[in-house]
């Protein structure tokens, strides 16, 4: 099975009805996947997704109020973590890996030190951290305004021919889904989703005690031009943790992973089999 053709499974917790789906190898500690401002389930990359999934578990779900999930989204990092934390204990498992993207590695961050025994790595793509340097809505604004044919190319990539050609790539792979497809995320998504992102960006002075209370090992990953969220928060990160490895990829924006997928699933494979 595949991201593309796993059946979506329920499971009800805390009163809330989480959407996910998991698929890949039937041995190996699950890597939990934790999704960016406004994706769902289907917003994730094939080539990514399925290339963990060769030689450990992969669980993609959807968070609060997001998709087919039940309830309401939201308004701020440290609740959608809690609920990310109720339905990764709702699952059992006595141990998982952590891949956040964007807004999803900023829950990865609050729910690292609180889970010590039960995550075992994180690795953060596109991430800021509390206090972290922050252009959510201008940049929307401004690619909203420019009219792309899918608002992930300016969004996720650089101008560049090489980016842009990855990105469109990345739309086919991640539109291949034919049934059950997740709804796209509508204002009950993303206004409570960019009031959490502000917020955790405004929080000064609280980025380092946060990121060094995490012992476990971390992977950084980041475009060396995301417009979204600057390399700088990258390197500030990898700078207040206590075991972590930095890597920016070439031109490339916010949607690094996406741009370089095979080179990302590599680098993962290799941190995460250390």
């Amino acid at each position: 099975m595949s991201l593309e053709t796993t059946k979506t499974e329920f499971i009800e917790a805390c009163g809330i009805r989480f959407a996910f789906r998991r698929f890949g190898a039937a041995t190996g500690t699950p890597v939990v996947f934790l999704q960016h401002f406004t994706g769902n389930m289907d917003s994730w990359d094939p080539a990514v997704a399925n290339g963990l999934a060769k030689t450990r578990p992969v669980i993609v779900f959807n968070n609060t109020g997001v998709g087919t999930t039940t309830g309401v989204t939201p308004d701020s990092v440290e609740q959608m973590s809690a609920d990310a934390e109720t339905f990764i204990k709702a699952l059992g498992l006595p141990e998982v890996d952590l891949l956040g993207f964007s807004l999803g590695g900023m829950l990865a961050q609050v729910l690292a030190p609180r889970n010590r025994g039960q995550i075992r790595k994180i690795i953060l793509a596109g991430a800021a951290p509390p206090g972290g340097e922050e252009h959510l809505l201008s940049v929307v604004e401004n690619t909203f305004s420019q009219g792309a044919a899918d608002i992930r190319l300016p969004l996720f990539f650089t101008p560049s021919d090489a980016s842009q050609r990855a990105g469109r790539e990345f739309v086919a792979r991640a539109t291949a889904r034919a049934k059950d497809r997740d709804p796209e995320s509508g204002e009950g998504v993303s206004g409570p989703h960019a009031k959490a992102i502000i917020a955790w960006c405004a929080r000064k002075n609280e980025g380092a005690e946060l990121l060094r209370a995490i012992g476990q090992p971390t992977l950084i990953v980041h475009g060396s031009d995301d417009t979204m969220f600057p390399s700088i928060n990258a390197y500030n990160i990898f700078k207040s943790m206590k075991d972590a490895q930095l890597i920016l990829y070439a031109d490339s924006g916010h949607g690094a992973l996406f741009q370089y997928p095979q080179r990302f699933v590599a680098h993962c494979r290799a941190f995460l089999d250390d």
